[in-house]
């Protein structure tokens, strides 16, 4: 039987030293990942090759940066990173950010660093 999954029962894990995430759905094809962020962290630069992902803001006023430019995003919002676009999720609020990053195919193994844009 189904069970429901939310972040005291999914797989969590620490990224930056500073924020969460949890896998609420882990399979090769699709990632479903609730992450926290403080204010003034983010992530490092880097590209996906094959995975396209779908950020989906719940709290906060985080900003999505890509080589295109600087998404400004609010709670109940979300923005679209196709395969190859450069980009971090950042949060250059005074409250800590919680999103959804919807991912397909999964992105394990398909992330790379790149320099700043």
């Amino acid at each position: 039987m189904r069970e429901p999954v939310d972040v005291s029962n999914a797989d969590h894990y620490v990224w930056g030293e500073v924020a969460d995430g949890w896998r609420l759905l882990d399979s090769p094809g699709l990632s479903v990942i609730e992450e926290r962020v403080p204010a003034g962290a983010g992530e490092e630069w880097h590209v996906h090759d094959t995975a396209m992902q779908f950020f989906y803001v719940l709290e906060g006023t985080p900003q999505m940066q890509t080589a295109e430019g600087v998404v400004e995003l609010s709670p109940r919002q979300g923005v679209d990173i196709p395969p190859g676009l450069t980009h971090r999720f950042f949060n250059p609020g005074k409250t800590e950010t919680r999103f959804l990053v919807i991912s397909t195919p999964n992105t394990r193994g398909d992330r790379r660093p790149v320099d700043a844009v």
